[in-house]
């Protein structure tokens, strides 16, 4: 048994296992539903609950749901909407079994995300978004997510995990200092006199946000990179509450999950939105989807969980009392040790995010850029580790790597090359 404060992932490999031999490999029942109010008209959805991939000579089913609040234009949300998925699965090989395939998904979102960084990059327009991105493989759920749209889920036995990071620099001191050794500032906006006003913003380009996609007249240290969590549940299932900031600016995680309680994901998405907008009016585009798993043979939407007595041995696995996040979800909760932790990562790193070590050794092909998916020559191959602090357990053959064009990429990212001009808007959220 974990004691208190004690920190374990359960490894993929024997949870999938257990459950081939206890022959519990039954796919839930996925339904959804979303709710917006307009502003702006900059937040974009993305629903797909049947994915197929072929595997060998049977079909197997996931599900995808993408929330994308832009900011500056809506340019950067809807190219990501549209090319997001597919620069996830082209990262992934595809003779991969159902174990390899879900193991490979954090460092495919990693990959996933900064190639649609740098692909609207290249259009040169100054627009960005947030992400979150969830994918879902039988019980199995990953979240991948850059800025302040943030993922909830409640378990059937009652626990609330947080499965994304805030990003916004008003709460996260570690994204603050990354900012500031890549050569970025950060700070709050000046009107004169040294009065300053506002969140705390990232110069150049007045950003509150320290992860995004697009940007690029806010600076490379603005990095497309995301928190990935992935986590197992139990038969179950559980509900998923995937919104943007216009909810959690306003309701917690608890009301949000309280508030609708017992009613579909359509009608519960509706209502979390109108109990965001109803105190002040709508001050921002708010959205909001809601995601049932649940087993085949319950269909019904998930009533109010029994009260459960007992230690609760897994409570600091979920929730890392830090400075990642400072909305109104920033509260403690008694969480069950039923939803298993996979895994965490949350680096801005391309050298810790890409490491072949984990989950599975042979993901990038030796001539293939692990970022873009393009072939690179005998010798002009780019280590990974180029670079790194860490570079004494690793030799320049070793891989993954990257084209030269990506590796500038990293390379701006980490603050080792100029980045481009940045201004003041005052639409940057």
């Amino acid at each position: 048994m974990l004691s208190k404060g004690e920190h374990q992932s359960v490894p993929l490999s024997v949870l999938l296992k257990r459950e081939h031999a206890q022959e519990k490999i039954e796919r839930p029942d996925i339904s959804h539903g979303q709710a917006n109010q307009i502003k702006k008209g900059e937040d974009f959805t993305f629903l797909k609950p049947e994915c197929q991939r072929v595997l060998g000579d049977e079909v197997t089913n996931f599900s995808v749901f993408g929330l994308f609040d832009g900011h500056n234009g809506s340019a950067a949300a809807i190219y990501t909407k549209e090319n997001l998925l597919q620069n996830v699965l082209s990262a992934i090989p595809a003779d991969l079994n159902r174990y390899e395939w879900i193991a490979a998904l954090p460092r495919a979102l990693v990959a996933g995300f900064v190639k649609t960084d740098k692909e609207f990059q290249e259009k040169a327009q100054k627009s960005g978004t947030t992400v979150t991105f969830v994918i879902i493989e039988g019980w199995v759920v990953t979240v991948a997510s850059v800025g302040d749209s943030l993922c909830v889920l409640e378990s059937a036995e009652g626990g609330i995990y947080h499965l994304s990071a805030d990003h916004r620099l008003e709460c996260n001191e570690e994204e603050r200092e990354r900012i500031t050794t890549s050569g970025g500032e950060v700070g709050r906006l000046n009107t004169g006199g040294g009065t300053q006003i506002g969140p705390l913003r990232c110069w150049p380009g007045g950003l509150c946000l320290s992860r995004s996609i697009g940007d690029m007249d806010v600076g490379e240290f603005i990095v497309p990179v995301p928190y990935v969590k992935q986590v197992k549940l139990s038969s179950a299932g559980g509900r998923l509450v995937i919104a943007s900031d216009g909810v959690w600016d306003a309701l917690s995680a608890e009301i949000s999950i309280e508030c609708c309680r017992g009613m579909s994901p359509d009608a519960a998405a509706s209502q979390i939105v109108k109990e965001a907008v109803q105190p002040k009016g709508i001050r921002d585009d708010t959205t909001c989807i809601v995601v049932d798993i649940q087993p085949l043979e319950k269909p019904n939407p998930p009533q109010a969980p029994p009260k459960k007595s007992g230690k609760k041995v897994f409570k600091s696995i979920f929730r890392k009392k830090t400075s990642e996040s400072c909305s109104n979800t920033e509260r403690d909760y008694d969480e069950p040790d039923v939803v298993e932790e996979l895994f965490e990562e949350g680096s801005a790193l391309l050298s810790d995010r890409l490491d072949a070590k984990y989950p599975i050794c042979n993901m990038f092909k030796l001539f293939i850029c692990a970022i873009c998916q393009v072939e690179i020559k005998p010798g002009e191959g780019i280590s990974i580790h180029v670079g790194s602090s860490n570079t004494r357990n690793f030799r320049q053959w070793d891989g993954p790597f990257l084209c030269s064009s990506c590796q500038e990429k990293k390379e701006a990212m980490e603050g080792k090359r100029p980045s481009g001009n940045g201004r003041y808007s005052s639409d940057s959220d």
